[in-house]
C-alpha cells in the first residue's frame, strides 16, 4: 500500500509510522512532507498513492490550500490537534479524521474504515475550497490564559511580543516577563489575527509590533531583531520569507 504523510511535525510523523507498524498495516512510505507547497509539488510529479495521511494544519497553512492548486484524487484520513477542524474535514466526506495525539485503537478504525470503502473514498475538492473559504475569517480572541504559580491569570493578546515552543512547552513573552501557556503553538497560531502575529517558523509566532529590524541569514532566509528576546533567534524559514516580507508591507 503506496501512502503519504503529510505533516509538519517530525515527532507527530514519527509516531503515526510506529502506530502503522503495531497495526501490521502492510505499507510502504512514499514521502513525508511538512509544507502546502512541497505537497503541491510532490502531487505534480508523482503517482497518485493509494492513502494519504493529512494533517490540517502545516508549517505554511492549512492543508485544504493543497485542494486549491492541485487536483488529488487518493484517499485521505486527516490528522488533527483541533476538535473544530476534525469534525469539519469528517464532514466532507474523507476516509476518517483522527484526533491527535492519535490513539492505536483510533487508527485501527480509521484503516478498516479505508479498506471498507475499497479505497475509493476520496475528498470532493469543490467541498473543501467551500470549507477553508469559511476558515479564512474565524474570529479572534483578545486574551489568553496563562500559568502563574499554582493558578493562571489572563493577559491581553496584545501585549504578547512573541510564542515560541522550547521542549514541549509554550512561551509567551511580553515586555517584561515570560510565561507559560498550556496550548501549542498550532492552537495559538489558529486563534491569532494573522495581520498583527506571523508564525515565522514551526516554533515560533511574532508580532508585527515588536519586530525591531530584519537582517539578511544564511539560504535566502531572514533574521528578526525583536523587543525583548531572551535566550531566542528568531530566523524566518526560507519557504515563508518572501510571504512574510510581503506580509510586513502590510
Amino acid at each position: 500500500m503506496k501512502t503519504l504523510i503529510i505533516e509538519d511535525e517530525q515527532r507527530a510523523a514519527r509516531q503515526l509510522q510506529n502506530l502503522l507498524h503495531k497495526t501490521n498495516f502492510e505499507y510502504q512510505l512514499l514521502d513525508v512532507i511538512d509544507t502546502v507547497e512541497d505537497a503541491v509539488l510532490w502531487f505534480g510529479k508523482n503517482e497518485v498513492p493509494d492513502l494519504v495521511f493529512m494533517d490540517i494544519q502545516l508549517a505554511d497553512g492549512l492543508s485544504f490550500e493543497i485542494f486549491q492548486k492541485i487536483e488529488v484524487n487518493a484517499p485521505i484520513i486527516f490528522t488533527t490537534a483541533f476538535d473544530q477542524y476534525a469534525i469539519q474535514a469528517f464532514k466532507v466526506n474523507s476516509v476518517d479524521y483522527l484526533l491527535k495525539p492519535i490513539q492505536q485503537e483510533d487508527l485501527q478504525i480509521a484503516l478498516r474504515k479505508f479498506k471498507k470503502s475499497n479505497n475509493a473514498n476520496t475528498v470532493d475538492p469543490s467541498i473543501l475550497r467551500e470549507l477553508l473559504a469559511s476558515m479564512q475569517t474565524p474570529q479572534k480572541r483578545t486574551g489568553i490564559l496563562v500559568k502563574e504559580g499554582s493558578g493562571f491569570v489572563q493577559i491581553r493578546i496584545a501585549e504578547l511580543l512573541y510564542i515560541y515552543s522550547q521542549d514541549s512547552i509554550t512561551f509567551g513573552v511580553t515586555h517584561n516577563k515570560r510565561y507559560i501557556i498550556d496550548e501549542t503553538v498550532d492552537q495559538l497560531f489558529n486563534s491569532l489575527d494573522d495581520h498583527k502575529f506571523y508564525r515565522i517558523n514551526r516554533g515560533q509566532i511574532v508580532a508585527k509590533l515588536s519586530i525591531q529590524k530584519i537582517e539578511p541569514y544564511f539560504n535566502h532566509r531572514v533574521k528578526l531583531v525583536v523587543e525583548n528576546p531572551r535566550d531566542q533567534e528568531f530566523i524566518v524559514s526560507r519557504q515563508k520569507t518572501s510571504d512574510f516580507k510581503e506580509w510586513m508591507n502590510t
